[in-house]
C-alpha cells in the first residue's frame, strides 16, 4: 500500500495570476526548471478584471505538487494556487477533429458525430471537421469511435476545470486565501 501523500499521477491546478505580459512564460519556466512535466495548460480571462485563470495538468505525487504550488507563489504575479484534483470538479475540453470520409462511410462518420453531439464546422468531399466538447474521457471516447475512419488532423484544448458547488477559486478583497494545504503568499 502507498503512503499517504506519495500517490503519483495527474493533478489539476488552478492558478490565478495577474494579467500581464510574460506571466505564462514565467510560470512555465519555473515548472520546467523544477523538472515538472506539464501535460496541458489552458489560460484565459477570469471573472475578475486584471486576473487570468490558468488550468494546468501536471504529473507528480502529492508532495511534489504541493512543492510546485509553493514555488509558484514565489512569482509576484501568482495570486492563488489551488489543487482541485481531489475535489468534486467539472473538467471539460474542446477538440477539433478532421476525419477522412468516403461516399461509402460518410453517413457512419456523421452518425458518430451526432452520438457525441459534435458540431460540424466544415465539410469537403473527402473530410469532415467536427467540434466536440466535454470531459477528457468523453473526448477520448469520441476519438476512439472515429479513429477507424482515419483522423487526418486533431487539436485539443486541454481541460479547463471548476469545482462544483458554492465555493470558488478567487481572491476576495485583494487577500490571499489558503486551499488544499498550499500556503498563501506572504503579504
Amino acid at each position: 500500500m502507498e503512503a499517504v501523500g506519495t500517490r503519483s499521477g495527474h493533478h489539476t491546478l488552478v492558478v490565478l495570476v495577474e494579467d500581464a505580459p510574460g506571466v505564462l512564460n514565467r510560470v512555465v519556466s519555473l515548472l520546467r526548471r523544477r523538472s515538472f512535466n506539464i501535460n496541458t495548460i489552458t489560460v484565459g480571462a477570469s471573472e475578475q478584471p486584471g486576473v487570468s485563470r490558468m488550468t494546468l495538468v501536471v504529473e507528480g505525487d502529492e508532495l511534489e505538487v504541493e512543492q510546485a504550488g509553493k514555488q509558484l507563489y514565489k512569482l509576484l504575479e501568482v495570486l492563488k494556487v489551488t489543487d482541485i484534483t481531489h475535489t468534486n470538479a467539472i473538467s471539460h475540453e474542446l477538440a477539433l477533429v478532421k476525419v477522412a470520409t468516403k461516399p461509402t462511410n460518410r453517413q457512419e462518420v456523421m452518425l458518430a458525430g451526432q452520438i457525441y453531439d459534435a458540431r460540424f464546422v466544415d465539410a469537403t468531399p473527402s473530410s469532415l471537421i467536427m467540434e466536440v466538447s466535454g470531459s477528457p474521457e468523453r473526448i477520448d471516447s469520441f476519438l476512439n469511435m472515429v479513429k477507424p475512419y482515419g483522423i487526418r488532423e486533431l487539436v485539443r484544448s486541454g481541460p479547463i476545470a471548476m469545482s462544483r458547488g458554492g465555493g470558488s477559486v478567487q481572491i476576495r478583497d485583494g487577500k490571499f486565501e489558503r486551499h488544499n494545504g498550499m500556503p498563501a503568499a506572504a503579504d
